[in-house]
């Protein structure tokens, strides 16, 4: 009696280990465990600085095996900084050795997962599912062009049209497509996707940095004395932390003893330092950013951890992702993200949520955990991380796409 193959699966990416990437080796990794082949085929790692690390050089095809995961890096004009002609380049050099490879030397795959963003890597998934007839399976982690005029990456009106376009085009032609919240799968069928073509899988924690952090926090970080809010990630005009300085500002009026650390770099870190100085906080503390690998240590610390997003249609069915790696190492949430991301806390019971860009909701919702026991606390961190381990962990997720890759592969094979 023959043993059946394993589903084998081409996972494409633009960003891949060792970049900092959501779904890279981790992603592929865990689908090797439950079974499947899996080949990635991605760039030369040159992100976020544009430059290619060391120990890789830019070549027609480089091959790596690691852990089981075959790693196949094609080339591509390597750059992250603020030309948007340069980024265009960037994001149509991997898109057509993508194709390419896709096309003309892959090995025949049962299905196609294809990361966006960038949507050049899902014109390139849906071609080559054209000329291979391979099913496929597309990953939405930003809502384009939604994303992208939020941000300010492109305001172009008609730019933005052009985005809406070609990605209407791609969602026609791959077979299913992935969301991280029930939001963007309402806004997908709104825009008239089928609703038997979306999935809803939420994404997961880098589970093996944070349950084992290196380093310890720095001689800055409050021990003793205040209620201490974390924010760790990004701080860019998106976060709109102007917001909590204003609640830290009538915290600190009051006499309330809460601290608010800010943890991360970004292009708002200089003007928060400023505004912080000018109005004389000493209730808020700037840490310069660390490796993913050490972020652990800083959650663990905190009292509670904060995320913040500004108020935006697109941010209310945004789940930031720091909201599992909060979750996930059970501590309490204070969630000012309005939609999805309130609903999962309120959900899960391991937090309080507190209006967007609203500094007296802010400083309500701080208090209201300041004054919360230690006991209660703790509880409510082990909700949130009970919540996080039985509906959004690494092997639950994995296990979905598993599922619906080897639907499509059967499927397919008939």
């Amino acid at each position: 009696m023959s043993v059946p193959k394993p589903t084998r699966v081409l996972l494409l990416t633009q960003w891949f280990d060792p970049e900092p990437t959501f779904k890279g080796l981790v992603f592929a990794r865990e689908l090797v465990r439950q079974g499947f082949d899996v080949e990635v085929v991605t760039g030369f790692p040159n992100y976020p600085g544009g430059k290619v690390y060391p120990g890789y050089k830019i070549k027609w095809l480089q091959r790596e095996l690691i852990d089981g995961v075959h790693i196949t890096r094609v080339p591509l004009y390597p750059n992250h900084d603020q030309s948007a002609v340069k980024r265009v380049l960037n994001y149509l050099s991997f898109a057509a050795s993508t194709l390419f490879y896709g096309v003309f030397m892959a090995k025949r795959a049962n299905v196609i997962y294809a990361y966006h963003p960038p949507l050049t890597v899902g014109i390139s998934a849906s071609l080559i599912r054209f000329f291979r007839r391979i099913p496929v399976v597309y990953d939405i982690q930003d809502m384009w062009p939604d994303t992208l005029r939020a941000t300010g990456m492109l305001n172009n009106p008609r730019a933005l049209r052009i985005v809406d376009a070609v990605c209407r085009w791609v969602y026609r032609r791959v077979d299913r497509i992935v969301v991280l919240s029930p939001g963007f799968k309402r806004l997908l069928l709104q825009r008239g996707v089928a609703e038997d073509k979306v999935s809803v899988i939420y994404n997961w924690a880098d589970e093996a940095s944070l349950a084992a952090p290196i380093g310890e926090v720095p001689a800055g970080f409050p021990t003793d004395g205040p209620f201490r809010i974390l924010f760790a990630g990004n701080i860019g005009k998106a976060q709109a932390l102007g917001s909590v300085l204003s609640a830290a500002e009538i915290l600190q009026k009051q006499g309330i003893r809460v601290c608010w650390l800010m943890l991360g770099g970004g292009v708002e870190v200089n003007n928060l330092k400023d505004e912080a100085e000018r109005k004389q906080l000493a209730n808020v503390v700037f840490l310069p950013a660390v490796p993913m690998a050490e972020v652990g240590a800083y959650l663990q610390a905190a009292d509670a951890l904060l995320v913040h997003l500004r108020k935006d249609p697109i941010f209310e069915i945004t789940i930031p992702s720091k909201t599992q790696a909060y979750m996930a190492v059970g501590k309490p949430l204070l969630m000012a993200v309005d939609g999805d991301a309130a609903d999962l806390v309120k959900q899960s019971g391991g937090g309080v949520v507190a209006e967007s860009e609203d500094a007296e909701a802010l400083a309500q919702a701080a208090l209201q955990l300041a004054s919360t026991s230690g006991a209660e606390l703790e509880a409510m961190g082990q909700q949130a991380q009970s919540y996080y381990r039985e509906r959004l962990a690494l092997a639950v997720g994995v296990q979905k796409f598993g599922d619906l890759f080897r639907q499509l592969a059967q499927a397919g094979g008939r």
